[in-house]
């Protein structure tokens, strides 16, 4: 397949793809503030991130399937189409002065079958049109790209919720989505063409095959395996951010807004060393490395007195970094270990079975908060995440990942 212009073909992509992310960002961010200062309740926050990662969840195994054997451009594109819509609905709900949670919520939901389809799309992408000797670069740049969003975002949205009612500033991710299919319009992305029909048999078999592809792969299991065990442990306390700045340290709209920001810049450090540097160290060991570096950020902000605020803004930075570079380390094994035709259902599968149980943990997000405190649980959760990490080193399997391609 050649892959000559594929540095165009992706800043096309991604060109549309950041004002996307950086309104998503802004969006996401300014709806956190709204949910935290309306009702200050680690519930509603909890149910708000169930309601946007279930559906994902469920549906993503079967939406992998159809990627894998759909045009992805397409997919992406009706996909961005289906969440604008959403947003765009959210509009007429999400008043300034109270809105129908149900309806918040079912609308979350459906977003999140959207992204269902955008995420794993994005991602199975990418082999298409980048030589494999560069993936881990342009992962490292594409982690660049969305840590700019990420400062740049919350920054946007704090700004926009000061000044505008919640319900307008959803506009700006219904202009990112116009943006992002504009985008896509102008490139070219080859279609891996499946002959067969996706009857229900055929589409079993299709997902049958996805599972075999990571459970026949050892290594790549307990990849899975331990991924799926720190996200249990991160996802609740992470939506628990904004109540440990509002609570914990005793801050208000600008504190979040800033640590949303360092969050974001140590996101934008971690992508940069990886996109800009050449890195020699193995993918797994980066992998490994960052889970212990997030769980011991997680400890220490959750030990860190209430006065302590600059060494929290501190230790948020480097959770970005370490957040940054495992994602791009993660993202490029799997993009190295699997068939690109069966990326789609492999990647669907892994957003799956990372959040299945991401949101099974935020249903007790509520009774952690009231029962052991946001800070014992970010203590508690950072060091599981710890444990994992050095866990992974002592597992053969996964230390040898990869080895072999290089071999």
């Amino acid at each position: 397949m050649e892959k000559k212009h594929w540095f165009k073909t992706y800043i096309y992509i991604w060109t549309g793809q950041f004002v996307s992310l950086l309104t998503s960002s802004a969006v996401n961010f300014a709806v956190i503030v709204w949910l935290s200062l309306h009702y200050k309740s680690a519930e509603v926050l909890a149910f708000s991130g169930i309601a946007g990662l279930l559906p994902q969840a469920v549906i993503g195994p079967f939406a992998g399937v159809f990627i894998d054997r759909w045009d992805r451009k397409k997919v992406m594109i009706f996909a961005d189409a289906f969440i604008a819509l959403c947003t765009l609905a959210m509009t007429f709900i999400l008043k300034e002065d109270g809105g129908d949670l149900f309806l918040i919520y079912l609308l979350l939901g459906c977003r999140s079958i959207g992204s269902a389809f955008h995420s794993p799309a994005m991602q199975a992408v990418a082999p298409l049109i980048v030589p494999e000797d560069k993936l881990l670069r342009v992962s490292g740049i594409n982690q660049m790209l969305q840590s700019v969003s990420s400062i740049a975002g919350p920054a946007l949205g704090t700004l926009a919720i000061t000044y505008f009612p919640v319900s307008q500033v959803l506009y700006l991710d219904v202009i990112g989505a116009v943006a992002a299919i504009t985008s896509l319009f102008f490139v070219r992305i080859p279609h891996l063409a499946v002959e067969s029909k996706a009857s229900v048999a055929v589409v079993w078999a299709d997902l049958k095959a996805g599972m075999q592809a990571i459970y026949q792969n050892k290594g790549l299991r307990m990849l899975f395996l331990y991924a799926m065990i720190a996200t249990f442990c991160i996802m609740p306390v992470a939506i628990m951010f904004p109540l440990l700045t509002i609570g914990h340290y005793a801050g208000d709209k600008w504190e979040m807004s800033v640590i949303e920001i360092v969050w974001g810049i140590g996101m934008l450090v971690g992508g940069s060393l990886l996109g800009i540097g050449k890195v020699s160290v193995s993918k797994v060991v980066l992998v490994n490395a960052m889970h212990i570096v997030l769980g011991l950020t997680f400890v220490w902000s959750g030990w860190f007195p209430s006065s302590w605020f600059i060494g929290f803004v501190l230790l948020t930075a480097l959770g970005g970094i370490a957040m940054s570079i495992f994602s791009a380390a993660f993202m490029t094994i799997i993009q190295e270990e699997v068939p690109p035709q069966m990326l789609g259902r492999v990647f669907s599968l892994y957003f799956s079975i990372a959040i299945l149980p991401s949101a099974i943990g935020l249903l007790f997000t509520g009774f952690i908060a009231d029962a052991i405190g946001v800070a014992n649980a970010f203590v508690i959760a950072g060091w599981t995440v710890v444990l994992v990490g050095i866990v992974s080193f002592f597992t053969p399997a996964l230390m040898w990942l990869g080895k072999e391609i290089k071999d």
